[in-house]
Parts: structure tokens; C-alpha cells; sequence
């Protein structure tokens, strides 16, 4: 008796698709084998049919896609492809890890943090950082920083974006040692 609940959810399982494989999209008019055995087809008839709601939707599908595009042949597309500089990434979480995280974005390279006060300092700051570019480099990086205030000094910022930098130069070295 033990033997059949493992035997019956194997069954399942390879059944399943198995089934699902079997299944076909049958065009009205097209024969019992879809070999257009009915005659031909008039302009009106294909007209209709191209415009029924299953063709609509099949094209439909065709061009949302699925989840498996993501890893397919079109890994090219600058609109499915991350393009931020990992380390550069890393390193922004790391260098201002005091400040709550509002939204990230690493398909856009956006961080946005809420207020927070560094360690051993008294000024609370908010950051947004942008990361544009794959590259390791201080053109890849933007940092807007805010007081409650108003904006932080330009001396504030480019201290913070140096440790960033830095950081992201770290990590760098840090995975080719690996």
C-alpha cells in the first residue's frame, strides 16, 4: 500500500506534461488533420480568422513574451539586460548602509534612501544614487545628496562618492584575487 502514493504522484508528475504536450490549437475550417481539406479558403474567411480572439491573443502573447526571455537569445536588449556596474552597486549599499532604503532599482541603477544620521554624525542625509554605466568608473556614478534642509554641501558629496569609488575599487580587486 505504501508503494502506491509514491507511484500514483510519479504518475502525475510525468503524466502531466506529457498531456499538456498532446494538446494543439485546431483552426475552424482547417480539417480533422489541419490539412485545409475543406477547399480553399476565401479572403473574408482568413480575414476573420486573423482577427478572431484567439489569433488576437496568440499575438498578443507572441509579444509580451515570457519570463524565459529574460535567459534566451535577445540577452542583448539594453530593456531586459542589467547595466550597472556590480561593484559600483555594492559598494553604494555599503558606503551608506546607515540610511533606510526606500527603492532599488538595478534595472534603471537607482537607489533612493530615506533619512538617517551616519554614525558619530548629527546632520541627517537622504540619498539618491544613480549608477548609468557597466563600467567601473566615476562617470558610472551620481549622487544627490539632501538634508532636511536642503541640498548637502557639494564637498559632502563628492567625499561620499569617493567612498563609493573606493568601496566599489575594493570589491573589484577583492573577486580578482579569487
Amino acid at each position: 500500500m505504501t508503494y502506491f502514493k509514491p507511484l500514483k504522484a510519479l504518475g502525475i508528475l510525468v503524466g502531466a506534461p506529457l498531456l499538456v504536450a498532446c494538446g494543439g490549437t485546431a483552426g475552424v475550417g482547417n480539417g480533422v488533420f489541419g490539412d485545409g481539406a475543406d477547399g480553399p479558403v476565401s479572403d473574408a474567411v482568413m480575414e476573420q480568422r486573423q482577427n478572431s480572439p484567439i489569433e488576437i491573443e496568440n499575438r498578443e502573447r507572441e509579444e509580451r513574451g515570457t519570463i524565459w526571455d529574460l535567459f534566451g537569445a535577445n540577452s542583448d536588449d539594453p530593456n531586459v539586460t542589467v547595466e550597472v556596474n556590480k561593484y559600483i552597486w555594492n559598494a553604494a549599499l555599503d558606503v551608506l548602509s546607515f540610511l533606510p532604503i526606500e527603492g532599488a532599482d538595478p534595472f534603471s541603477g537607482v537607489i533612493v534612501t530615506g533619512y538617517g544620521r551616519p554614525p558619530g554624525g548629527g546632520r541627517a542625509y537622504r540619498a539618491t544614487i544613480y549608477v548609468q554605466d557597466p563600467a567601473l568608473d566615476a562617470r558610472s556614478l551620481t549622487v544627490a545628496l539632501n538634508t532636511q534642509s536642503g541640498p548637502a554641501d557639494p564637498a559632502t558629496v563628492r567625499a561620499i562618492e569617493d567612498a563609493i569609488l573606493t568601496r566599489a575599487r575594493q570589491l573589484r580587486v577583492r573577486d580578482s584575487n579569487l
